[in-house]
C-alpha cells in the first residue's frame, strides 16, 4: 500500500517538524521548510502536525499508486496532471491503483506538501521521520490505504508564498549589526540567487562594507543573516549548519521563516526592521491564525485528532 516514485523530481523529501531537540549534537533543524504549508496539508487529511509528508521543490515528482490512497497538496500552486478529475492544488483527491500522478512546476513559490491519511511511514531517528537525502526514483513511499471525501477551503487561507516585489522581511538586529551600515542593509532590494538551497537563501545587492575583523564561530539558527567576505548575504534555512564564523547582521523573525522556504531564484527582498514586541506579536498572530484554520478544519472533517498545535 504505497505509492512508487517513477521520476523524483527536482529535490523531494520526506518531511516533518524537524529536530529542533537535537541542535546542540550539531544537527540542524531539518524537516519542512514551509511549516504552515506542512501543518494545513495534514490536517486536511485528518493527519496531527508533525505527520510525515513528501516536500516538493520546484518541478515535482512522477508517482503512481499501488493501492488506492487519499491525497492532498497544499503550498505553491504546482501544476497537477493525472488520472483524476481536474488535478489542483488545495482539494483532496483519490487516486486508484494504478493511477499515475504527475506534480510539474510552479510559477509562484517554490514548495508544496503531499500529505496522505496516516502519514508515510519511515524510520525515525533522533526523534523525527525527516528524510537525510531526497527520493529516488523507483522508491517505494508506504502508506497506508485511504479514501476520502472531497475537501477544500472554502474561502482564501493565509498563504507563507511572497505576495509582494520586493517582499518584505521583518528582522532584529544581530550579535555583529553594529559592523555595519544598518540604512545600507535596509534600503536597497536583495536578489535571491539559483544557488539557494534547503541550507539557506544566498542573495545578490549592493557588497555590504565589511569591517576587517574576524570572530570565532558562534551559534546560529533558521533565520540568521551572515555576510560573507565579499559583502554578500545568506539567510539560513531549515538544513543551515548551528554555528558559523561569518558575522551575522540580522535575524529574520521567526514569523517570516515560512516565507524564506518560499522564495524561489530572482525573487527580490527588503529588510525591514522590527522591534521586539512587534516580532513577539507577529508570531502570536500567526499562530492564533494557524490555530482558527486547525479548529475549523477539526470540526469540519470530525478529526479532533489534528489538534492541538504544538512544538512548531
Amino acid at each position: 500500500m504505497s505509492l512508487r516514485v517513477i521520476q523524483p523530481g527536482f529535490c523531494s523529501w520526506l518531511v516533518d517538524l524537524g529536530r529542533p531537540a537535537s541542535r546542540s549534537l550539531g544537527v540542524p533543524v531539518g524537516g519542512a521548510a514551509d511549516r504552515w504549508s506542512l501543518i494545513l496539508g495534514n490536517a486536511m487529511v485528518g493527519n496531527p502536525p508533525n505527520t510525515l509528508a513528501l516536500e516538493i521543490t520546484l518541478a515535482g515528482p512522477t508517482l503512481r499508486a499501488e493501492k488506492p490512497v487519499a491525497a492532498v497538496l497544499v503550498g505553491a500552486p504546482f501544476d497537477i496532471e493525472g488520472d483524476i478529475p481536474n488535478p489542483r492544488v488545495g482539494p483532496t483527491f483519490n487516486l486508484q491503483a494504478g493511477d499515475v500522478l504527475h506534480i510539474r512546476g510552479t510559477r509562484r513559490g517554490v514548495r508544496a506538501y503531499l500529505c496522505v491519511p496516516g502519514g508515510f511511514e519511515a524510520p525515525s531517528s533522533l526523534g523525527s521521520r525527516s528524510a537525510w537525502e531526497p527520493i529516488q526514483a523507483n522508491a517505494l513511499l508506504p502508506c497506508r490505504e485511504s479514501v476520502l471525501p472531497v475537501r477544500h477551503f472554502a474561502e482564501p487561507i493565509d498563504s507563507s508564498l511572497p505576495s509582494e516585489n520586493p517582499q518584505p522581511l521583518r528582522f532584529l538586529p544581530a550579535a555583529q549589526s553594529s559592523w555595519f551600515n544598518m540604512d545600507q542593509f535596509q534600503t536597497q532590494p536583495f536578489t535571491v540567487t539559483t544557488d539557494s538551497n534547503r541550507m539557506g537563501l544566498r542573495l545578490r545587492s549592493t557588497p555590504l562594507a565589511r569591517p576587517d575583523r574576524e570572530i570565532i564561530s558562534e551559534p546560529v539558527c533558521p533565520g540568521t543573516v551572515q555576510v560573507t567576505n565579499d559583502g554578500q548575504c545568506i539567510i539560513l534555512g531549515v538544513d543551515g549548519q548551528t554555528i558559523g564564523g561569518y558575522p551575522k547582521i540580522a535575524h529574520v523573525i521567526r514569523a517570516d521563516w515560512d516565507l524564506l522556504g518560499q522564495l524561489r531564484p530572482n525573487d527580490t527582498i527588503q529588510f525591514v526592521q522590527v522591534s521586539w514586541e512587534a516580532a513577539e506579536m507577529a508570531r502570536r498572530i500567526q499562530l492564533n491564525r494557524l490555530q482558527t484554520w486547525l479548529t475549523r478544519l477539526s470540526v469540519a472533517t470530525d478529526c479532533p485528532g489534528i489538534l492541538p498545535l504544538t512544538a512548531i
